[in-house]
């Protein structure tokens, strides 16, 4: 759990500037939610890098691997039958099903690691139900930050989003 404080603006570049000040400030900006694509405000969110690509290409070449062993073991090893002379492993023969599998392999690894990362599939979050969030699709601007954990710095950080023109300042536990 985490306590999130949750800022309403009046523009993109009110919403831009208080998270700018924020980064400046060493408040913790964990996500903006917008109506439309704001310029910069991913350059000033704490996201952490994906890891679909790395799941992805190991989950790939993993069980492209495997499918190519398979395929060895059961030409070469268990079942050798010598036609016309040709060598058992012909490798050039045996890189298309391992190609094919390794690329479903790796579709299926990045949507998996996708629905871990995000949290889906999520019916409800905590977010729906802090005030002016429905109008976050339509025309509302919201800053969500981490709350300190000192009495004093949440007062900070509140005389400070007032002081920034925020609209509405709300406390929540995600």
């Amino acid at each position: 759990m985490i306590n999130v404080l949750l800022a309403q603006f009046a523009d993109g570049e009110r919403l831009t500037a208080a998270a700018r000040a924020a980064r400046n400030r060493n408040y913790r900006v964990l996500d903006a939610f917008t109506p439309f694509p704001v310029e910069e405000i991913t350059d000033l969110l704490d996201l952490r890098p994906s890891r679909i690509k790395y799941a992805m290409l190991i989950g790939g070449f993993a069980i492209g691997a495997l499918t190519y062993g398979i395929e060895y073991y059961s030409a070469a090893i268990a079942y050798p039958y010598n036609a016309g002379g040709r060598p058992l492993d012909a490798w050039p023969a045996f890189m298309l099903v391992p190609f094919a599998v390794g690329i479903l392999a790796a579709s299926i690894c990045g949507v998996i690691t996708f629905l871990f990362e995000t949290g889906l599939p999520r019916l409800h979050h905590p977010l729906f139900d802090a005030e002016g969030f429905e109008r976050v699709s339509q025309d509302a601007f919201l800053l969500a930050l981490v709350r300190p954990e000192t009495p004093e710095g949440r007062d900070n950080v509140m005389m400070w989003l007032r002081e920034a023109d925020a609209q509405l300042v709300e406390e929540l536990l995600l």
